[in-house]
């Protein structure tokens, strides 16, 4: 063979070699991309069999663009499930079509089958049911809306990629919240405040008239787990969203999220008026102001009709408010309520508000700045409350606001993204954390008086009820930074729908339709999961430390900061410790923040012997070595609590390590990695804390914790000045 020749053969290998590695490339990256809508082929040949002898057609009944989708979502989800396209009917002559519409588009003889169940479900809510027409069996996916009918298709999909039977299905269920929304903390310069997964997904610059398959992407997952509001921009707002030029960029988006029954929300930046509208104040009282925003929210819902309404972030952390002109809450969060309102808006305007002035306790003072105010808010006022009563830690009781406020709406936020847990470099499933606070008692109206009924509204019987959390979203390829960190998303999705789930369940279904359904991969993983959060907890604030991270950013030990221009920023502000012992005095005898609770609640937090041990230093300061319920000392108990973190990490890894068998490589390889360095790093948290108290306890580490590599000084030294998401 001449020379040429093998040249010419050896680039056409080449060739297809690279053709090869892209298409290899392409093809992991899209299992990463896809979420836990996989749509992989059904691998049990039985549940396989009767897919496709129950599904032999679609029938679609009407034509919006939110049927067209459903008809795209089903022929997507059911080809790859199935192995083989599902045609089309143009009737329902056959057997075992799969027929689906609203409620206004079905006839007499399909009502007889689902009249009564109607009555169970509200607008968004839907029916997936076996049913008989002239004999005939079909499955029916219906709802009183088109939008209901899109849930019941995601969720249809759901039952066949968690390998449910579907032989003789009847499933009746609807949203128990009615806003279900993620806030985005996304600045207009494409970066993410907190964000941890790569740049904003909003690219400004192209848009109106670049639409990214990524928006039309993003809405069909926020869809299939009912989440139907974004919040498009940053809590710390700026006001030029608020410009035509901008809003004409709001607009492309509302247009390719309302198929998938997502309405869009704005931050308002409460200094607008000055900023962008040429007027001298912002008070909520001066009329130009008032009508400013009148004209400003008729401006916005000409262009987008739905439009969901304004988040306000005010008075918190040096953002503009009424405050700024001798106002209160009241009336900023009225004055936009009266703009919004001729149009169907609402105002959720945050209660995330402390003093550096207060020096009291920063954990009380949401709580005294809003309940004087119950009940004055205007019908379209929604106030968002955090889950805790500081700021996202790994653990909080919940806040106190909770039950305090009977006649106002309260709205909980949550978040998502892992500002104070790792970042998304460490896995750690929030749900749990959503749980646990959702299940708490506030005893407002006695034993069983829970969080979650309270904000799905059903304890005060409120008409506008609403969740929200922080996403943790940003451009990286899987979307959220750590494959498991998109069962965040998930799972904040599902508890927003039904926010009495419970956590071991979600986890299930989003292992089943993320990667396998084979129980040797799903049960052990789901365990990891299942006790990830509290992993972190102990290696990081175990037996209630709390905000002890480094400053700023956030990420890693800081316990020694102490010399911030505001006392409350500074993590001596919050574990106190010192020769004689650790931990917040919230007691009576203390902050008396305790008395911030239903007096149940309070007598139990205010008891050290009937305290939580989970809670103890969130409430507490406790000498080295007051004895904890199992016999230790507080000081051991720390250390070994420290060490137990570290050692539940280290678990994690030996489960994983055991399952490259059901998952593709790349995810495999990016999960062992991320988690060697979360061991890397809970290490670093233990060594870290355990060396800066034991300067105070003065006593020896107990047996079974290991002793630190590095010295205080060592760990004191490490700087991260480019920690990602603190913008």
């Amino acid at each position: 063979m001449n020379l040429k020749k093998m040249s010419r053969l050896s680039n056409i290998y080449i060739f297809l070699l690279l053709c090869f590695l892209m298409t290899a490339v392409d093809s992991s990256a899209q299992t990463d991309y896809k979420l836990w809508l996989q749509y992989g082929k059904v691998q049990n040949n039985t549940l396989a069999t009767e897919y496709k002898s129950n599904i032999k057609g679609l029938f679609a009944l009407g034509n919006s663009e939110t049927i067209q989708a459903a008809s795209k979502e089903l022929q997507l989800g059911l080809s790859g499930l199935l192995g083989n396209p599902v045609a089309i009917q143009q009737n329902i002559d056959a057997e075992n079509v799969l027929v689906f519409g609203s409620k206004s588009s079905l006839n007499g003889d399909i009502l007889k089958n689902v009249n009564n169940d109607f009555e169970k479900i509200n607008d968004e809510g839907y029916i997936i049911k076996t049913i008989s027409l002239n004999n005939k069996k079909h499955i029916l996916i219906t709802g009183k809306t088109d939008i209901g009918v899109l849930y019941g298709v995601f969720n249809f999909l759901t039952l066949l990629q968690t390998n449910t039977s579907i032989g003789n299905v009847n499933i009746v269920d609807a949203p128990k919240i009615n806003v279900r929304m993620l806030n985005h903390w996304d600045n207009l310069n494409g970066m993410v405040e907190r964000g941890y997964a790569g740049f904003s997904l909003w690219n400004w610059q192209k848009l109106p008239d670049f639409i990214d398959q990524r928006y039309i992407d993003y809405a069909r997952a926020n869809a299939s787990i009912g989440i139907n509001g974004t919040v498009l921009n940053n809590v710390n707002a700026n006001a030029l969203i608020l410009t035509p030029q901008y809003l004409e960029k709001v607009e492309a988006l509302a247009k390719v999220f309302r198929p998938y029954g997502i309405k869009v929300y704005l931050t308002a930046r409460f200094s607008a008026p000055i900023e962008i509208g040429n007027l001298k104040t912002a008070d909520p009282y001066d009329v130009q102001v008032q009508n400013w925003w009148k004209e400003k929210a008729k401006e916005i819902y000409k262009r987008i009709p739905d439009f969901g309404g304004f988040l306000v972030k005010a008075n918190s952390e040096g953002q503009p408010g009424p405050q700024n002109y001798g106002r209160n809450h009241v009336d900023g969060a009225n004055m936009l309520a009266d703009a919004v309102a001729p149009f169907g808006g609402i105002v959720m305007w945050r209660a995330f508000v402390y003093s550096e002035h207060d020096v009291n306790d920063r954990a009380k003072q949401a709580y005294s700045e809003f309940v004087p105010y119950d009940g004055k808010f205007r019908n379209n006022v929604i106030v968002q409350v955090k889950n805790g009563a500081i700021d996202f830690q790994p653990r909080e009781p919940f806040h106190p606001m909770f039950g305090a406020m009977p006649k106002t709406p309260l709205m909980m936020e949550f978040q998502i993204t892992q500002e104070y847990l790792g970042f998304s470099t460490h896995l750690v499933y929030l749900p749990k954390l959503f749980q646990e606070v959702l299940e708490s008692d506030t005893y407002n109206k006695g034993e069983g008086s829970t969080v979650a009924k309270i904000i799905d509204g059903s304890l005060e019987n409120h008409k506008i009820t609403g969740i929200a959390g922080v996403a943790n979203i940003g451009n990286d390829i899987n979307w959220t930074g750590h494959p498991f960190a998109q069962a965040n998303w998930y799972g904040f999705g599902r508890l927003a729908w039904n926010p009495y789930l419970d956590s071991e369940i979600i986890a299930d279904e989003w292992l089943r339709m993320t990667f396998s359904n084979d129980v040797n991969f799903v049960k052990p993983v789901k365990e990891m999961m299942l006790e990830s959060r509290e992993a972190v907890v102990n290696y990081m604030t175990p037996l209630g430390l709390h905000h002890i991270m480094d400053t700023g950013h956030h990420y890693g030990p800081g316990p020694w900061v102490s010399k911030l221009s505001r006392p409350e920023w500074n993590p001596t502000y919050y574990h106190k410790a010192d020769k004689n012992g650790i931990g917040f005095d919230r007691s009576k005898t203390g902050s008396n923040a305790t008395a911030q609770y239903a007096p149940e609640v309070a007598k139990l937090f205010d008891d050290v012997k009937t305290c939580p041990e989970k809670d103890l230093l969130w409430f507490h300061h406790l000498s080295w070595d007051y004895k904890l319920k199992n016999g230790q000392t507080l000081w051991n108990g720390i250390a070994l609590k420290y060490q137990e973190g570290v050692d539940e990490v280290a678990t994690m890894q030996t489960t994983w390590n055991k399952m490259s068998h059901y998952v593709d490589e790349t995810r495999f390889k990016e999960v062992q990695m991320l988690l060697n360095i979360q061991h890397k790093e809970a290490k670093w948290w233990r060594d870290a804390c355990l060396l800066y108290f034991q300067q105070f306890s003065g006593k020896e580490l107990p047996k079974g914790v290991e002793k630190p590599t590095q010295t205080l000084e060592y760990f004191e030294s490490l700087k991260f000045p480019f920690a990602p998401g603190n913008n």
